[in-house]
């Protein structure tokens, strides 16, 4: 994300957007380890905190992230404002995914 600011606002202080560049968005799938779960579930019972999914959800949220300041970047931009992420619970055929996905608005400043 080198030079690439990315913020959550809908304005950069000190700087004036030139141009509306378009929608950008990350999305990143992990899969749910089944020790993983098995751990975080022992977790919920006996309280704490499940590091091995803060790592991973960390680590996807920077690829998401990552992904949608290229894509402004392909568009011509040099920042994306208003950056919204989520993060949902994806099942499919008995497999526990998340996504995570980052969105914003590239513009040229």
């Amino acid at each position: 994300m080198t030079n690439m600011l990315i913020t959550t606002t809908h304005f950069v202080e000190g700087y004036r957007i030139m141009r509306y560049l378009g929608v950008v968005t990350g999305e990143v799938i992990i899969g749910v380890n089944i020790f993983r779960d098995f751990f975080a579930r022992i977790r919920d019972i006996f309280g704490g905190r499940s590091r091995s999914y803060e790592a991973a959800l960390r680590e996807a949220r920077e690829a998401a992230l990552r992904e949608m300041a290229e894509a402004a970047r392909r568009l011509g931009g040099n920042a994306v404002i208003g950056v919204y992420i989520t993060y949902t619970s994806v099942h499919m055929g008995g497999t526990n995914m998340m996504m995570v996905t980052a969105s914003g608005t590239a513009v040229l400043l």
